[in-house]
């Protein structure tokens, strides 16, 4: 990823958002996100970062298509020898053709190159379509769950796991 992706990454994140957690979280919190905000808060995490955080973009004819974030898992404020994906979104457009599991399989063999024995993810309980996409790739749920409250409403996360080898 590019500081120049950051405003097409912001557009996929918020789409991803609208799309993914409709009827799973409130619709005015949905409707509220901003592009703009999304995207200035993207510059920011990426001109600051540390190189701790990989950010990957899926690309076709020389559209950013995807975006995918991973790095060190965080417990607390403690980074553990495990990795995180962070995010995964694809242009709702492009859903279907492969581009997500493109970006996992990126961010799965690069965290395996870098040693980490396992990656972890959180994934709304109520998102079946992405806990049937991650289920297909070798993640399962670990008993582990969070809650997570947006606009008043409990929207709880699970969390899971994949073991990474060599």
């Amino acid at each position: 990823m590019r500081l120049a992706d950051c405003d097409r990454v912001a557009e996929i994140r918020i789409g991803g958002w609208q799309s993914a957690y409709r009827g799973l979280m409130p619709q005015s919190h949905l409707d509220a996100l901003s592009v703009t905000d999304d995207a200035e808060r993207q510059r920011t995490r990426f001109t600051r970062g540390d190189g701790s955080v990989v950010n990957l973009v899926a690309e076709s004819g020389g559209e950013v298509t995807g975006w995918a974030c991973h790095g060190p898992y965080r417990e607390g404020e403690l980074r553990t020898a495990d990795a995180e994906l962070y995010a995964i979104y694809v242009d709702p457009a492009r859903y279907g053709r492969g581009v997500g599991q493109a970006l996992l399989r990126e961010s799965v063999r690069r965290c395996t190159e870098a040693g980490h024995p396992r990656m972890l993810l959180w994934v709304l309980k109520e998102n079946t379509r992405a806990r049937r996409f991650y289920e297909r790739h070798g993640f399962r749920p670990d008993g582990a769950q969070e809650p997570y409250e947006v606009a008043g409403v409990r929207v709880p996360e699970v969390r899971y796991a994949r073991a990474l080898t060599g």
